[in-house]
């Protein structure tokens, strides 16, 4: 009989205080920000760019190294309603890749240990339009959801350059199509909106460009190579 009274009271004190937390009046920031019809922004963040690969034949995969990129860009928001904006977020990315070989890729090829490694340094005009949904706002926190397409150009893809792996150079293509999906929090704070998001990049095209040589050991078991990244942003409104 005391446990149940014990419990009760337990129940019964969490719920006193969860109440409380919820319904205490609290001073908002920026009450009225989220009542622009435009807004405006800018936002810093990194990235780690990898590649989803479909091969031609059972090989060993190709490694993949990850290094840590660079984001940096604007933001234009358009607010619908309370719960719903669409953003345009252009920016500049900056990633870099690795692809390692296994040596049997070469068999009865003659190679050396550099052939056997390819480095993909990359740097993107990509370009964002996103859909934001957002719940309703709890005190100064109001977290969100988006997603959208985006389009990027590869400032550094050597589609068009004569030289391919045969000369040391790996060709992806220059215009990519992704699609992306993410969560985030709006955080707001005394002078302006704080905004940290996780978001997935996810490539709808093949992006590899193949060698001339049908029979090159670097192409010729790949049937398609996609981006696969993950963004992380802070955004300043």
């Amino acid at each position: 009989m005391k446990k149940r009274l014990l419990v009760i009271l337990v129940l019964f004190t969490f719920q006193s205080a969860t109440a409380q937390l919820f319904s205490k009046e609290r001073v908002l920031n920026n009450e009225n920000f989220d009542k622009v019809r435009l807004s405006y922004g800018y936002y810093l963040g990194f990235n780690v760019y990898g590649y989803k690969i479909d091969y031609t034949a059972n090989v060993k995969d190709v490694q993949i190294l990850k290094s840590v990129g660079l984001n940096v860009g604007l933001v234009g928001n358009l607010r619908i309603n309370d719960y719903i904006d669409v953003r345009l977020e252009p920016g500049l990315v900056i990633s870099r890749r690795e692809l390692n070989y296994s040596q049997s890729y070469f068999n009865g090829i003659a190679y050396e240990d550099k052939d056997l490694s390819r480095e993909i340094q990359s740097t993107f005009v990509h370009i964002p339009l996103l859909i934001k949904f957002s719940t309703k706002r709890i005190n100064n926190i109001k977290p969100f959801i988006v997603g959208g397409v985006s389009t990027a150009l590869n400032l550094s893809s050597q589609q068009d350059n004569p030289d391919d792996n045969s000369n040391n150079t790996f060709r992806v293509t220059k215009n990519n199509l992704y699609y992306e999906l993410g969560i985030g929090i709006d955080l707001y704070l005394t002078w302006f909106k704080f905004s940290p998001s996780i978001r997935g990049v996810f490539s709808m095209q093949n992006e590899l460009v193949n060698d001339f040589d049908p029979n090159s050991p670097w192409t010729r078991n790949i049937a398609q190579m996609q981006t696969r990244g993950l963004f992380v942003n802070f955004t300043f409104q």
